[in-house]
């Protein structure tokens, strides 16, 4: 275990447990305890504090946040252009924090693929779109028959096929973000992350995009991870963890039911993200309904936990299954050792 990781745990006060084999085994994107700590004017600004993380392959999923939440930080270690402080964090089994230079160049080019929100950082304009998608085969040492077959094969998945002669300033913004989507998955990532992808297009044209992000997530298999501030990104995507303080704070998960009379419906159930040592984020509504501050108390029922204010309040907040918000299913469990632990 490494220095910051001693202290991480000695700060927790608690034993630090294993992680879970089978999912660090089988998450194509996994994050152990992450930490990300910066020096600001001989200040220690910490990042991430802790952070776990598991995205299985296949998922497209959206990671949302506020301005100086750690999701921009988070995004920057596993794109590789960026080392944690401490903690584990690994993508399609490359561990991001001993890569070497040339590694790095190897996990760009083949096992990661980027969309950025600026198309100047996602094509190149003096190309056409064809051009620019067989551009990182080309890098990659395709032959030019494949490179041509795989490029109007991208295009017509994405449906922009009809922009392959076209220059990039002679295409509509959410015609240049599809593009770039060909771009990102050229080479048949295992991963591709999108940063703010949708952040300058209008509803119309951001769902454009999204839909290129679907296609190549149901077609191509990638696992696609979508950063954003925008939470309407969870119309999109079958899963959406919301970071705060620089941990994984909530989960919307989207699914579909069939009732017995064989009627379609679309399910959205929201959690609270509960870490290996029982830390969590209540909901901020929460919080200011009931005026919880600094600390509460907690109660153990056979199959929940209750949550009191700490001073002079009598509401609970119930976290029985059974008796779930409209808003879904916002666990509200803690646990009774982790009460003087901030951020809890």
């Amino acid at each position: 275990m490494s220095t910051i990781d001693d202290v991480i745990a000695a700060g927790l006060g608690v034993a630090q447990p294993r992680p879970d084999a089978s999912q660090a085994a089988t998450a194509i994107i996994y994050c152990d305890r992450l930490v990300r700590i910066f020096k600001v004017s001989g200040i220690e600004v910490q990042a991430l504090q802790g952070l776990d993380l598991a995205v299985e392959k296949g998922e497209l999923t959206g990671l949302i946040g506020a301005s100086g939440s750690g999701k921009s930080t988070l995004l920057n270690i596993l794109a590789a252009l960026d080392q944690p402080t401490g903690g584990q964090a690994r993508v399609a089994g490359h561990d991001l924090a001993t890569m070497n230079g040339q590694e790095r160049v190897a996990y760009w080019r083949s096992t990661v693929g980027f969309l950025w929100q600026q198309t100047s950082r996602n094509l190149l304009a003096h190309l056409t779109a064809a051009e620019n998608v067989a551009l990182p085969m080309r890098l990659a040492g395709l032959r030019r028959r494949e490179r041509s077959r795989r490029t109007l094969d991208i295009l017509g998945l994405l449906g922009v096929a009809d922009c392959a002669d076209k220059m990039v300033p002679q295409m509509s913004g959410g015609q240049q973000q599809r593009v770039a989507v060909g771009v990102a998955i050229a080479n048949h990532p295992e991963v591709v992350l999108a940063d703010e992808p949708t952040g300058e297009l209008d509803d119309h044209t951001a769902a454009e995009v999204f839909s290129a992000l679907r296609a190549a997530n149901a077609e191509l298999g990638a696992t696609i991870l979508v950063v954003t501030h925008d939470a309407a990104v969870s119309e999109h995507v079958n899963r959406t963890m919301a970071i705060r303080d620089g941990r994984i704070s909530s989960e919307l998960l989207r699914s579909t039911e069939i009732d017995e009379q064989g009627m379609q419906s679309h399910v959205a159930v929201q959690y609270a993200a509960l870490d290996r040592v029982g830390r969590l984020q209540l909901p901020a509504d929460y919080v200011a309904a009931l005026g919880l501050s600094e600390r509460v108390r907690l109660g153990l029922e056979p199959d929940h936990v209750t949550v009191w204010p700490g001073q002079g309040g009598a509401t609970a907040v119930d976290a029985d299954p059974g008796d779930e918000p409209e808003a879904g299913a916002e666990a509200t469990k803690e646990r009774q050792g982790d009460d003087d632990q901030p951020g809890s």
